[in-house]
């Protein structure tokens, strides 16, 4: 009696965070997700089950481009901007003296002192017709008038994201580099491996896990994106997260329910996925 007194013990300081898990994701979720399978007639949500809703968001074509335009954005958002974040945390890691270090990381976390909302507005300065690239290249007589390339499509989308989430993956990746064992990487050096080979076998197997970390806190949050995609891309820029407002907004609740939904399970899908990279293999225990 006294053991199962003190396991319960144990597991009350975990009440409070299971209480809020229960009340601000467990039941909005379940909600959702009943939601998603019930009708709305005459702008009133009826509790009649049916898979309807998903049903309809896959026979409508211009949706089905939608997410799929949302996926391939998303991972080339999140391709780009770990191919910026790992050459800059590589670099802060090796040839910044440490007490210079938190400064810089400061000026990459600087941007969050800010209003979010704040942050996309300035992009619609840079890439617009009276913006500084637009001004730029008339100075220079490249063009004679405005560009509208810049602005309201999807590579000024893929522009921002890599902006707005640089310093997640900056963070993260120095996070690794930072506790990395660099001894291992000379010894690879000293011993005839090029860099590119004592990266690709010694550095990255190692911070595996910190890479897929930042690819998680990038790839998702894009996902669910909208209001980047709303002011910088216009109608050619749209993403799945502006059709879910503009179910909800059109009290197409249900509708709204079944295509959120649909990229909670693709992010389920992925977290299991990413799963396996998040755990460290010692590359000498199997005698390789």
């Amino acid at each position: 009696m006294g053991a199962r007194r003190f396991a319960v013990g144990e597991y009350l300081g975990f009440a409070p965070a299971l209480i809020l898990y229960g009340a601000f994701f467990a039941v909005p979720l379940s909600i959702v997700v009943a939601y998603s399978f019930w009708k709305v007639r005459d702008y009133n949500v009826v509790h009649e089950w049916t898979i309807d809703n998903y049903r309809y968001f896959f026979s409508v074509p211009t949706y089905v481009r939608t997410m799929w335009a949302t996926v391939w954005v998303a991972v080339l958002s999140t391709a780009l901007t770990i191919a910026v974040a790992f050459p800059f945390a590589y670099w802060l890691v090796r040839h910044v003296p440490r007490r210079l270090q938190r400064t810089l990381l400061v000026l990459v976390i600087l941007p969050f002192w800010t209003s979010y909302l704040l942050r996309v507005y300035s992009w619609l300065n840079i890439l617009g017709p009276s913006g500084a690239i637009n001004r730029f290249l008339q100075w220079t007589h490249v063009t004679s008038s405005p560009v509208s390339f810049f602005l309201y499509d999807r590579p000024a989308v893929v522009l921002v994201l890599v902006y707005l989430y640089f310093p997640f993956a900056a963070l993260t990746l120095y996070a690794s580099l930072e506790r990395f064992d660099w001894d291992q990487f000379k010894a690879a050096m000293d011993l005839g491996a090029r860099p590119a080979t004592a990266m690709r076998k010694i550095l990255l197997p190692q911070i595996r896990p910190g890479i897929t970390t930042a690819v998680i806190f990038v790839f998702i949050p894009i996902l669910g994106e909208y209001l980047a995609p709303q002011l910088v891309g216009g109608t050619r820029g749209i993403m799945i997260g502006n059709l879910i407002v503009n179910f909800f907004s059109g009290a197409e609740y249900t509708r709204g329910a079944a295509a959120s939904l649909l990229i909670a399970a693709l992010i389920v899908v992925l977290l299991v996925v990413f799963r396996r990279s998040l755990e460290i293999k010692d590359p000498y225990a199997s005698g390789r």
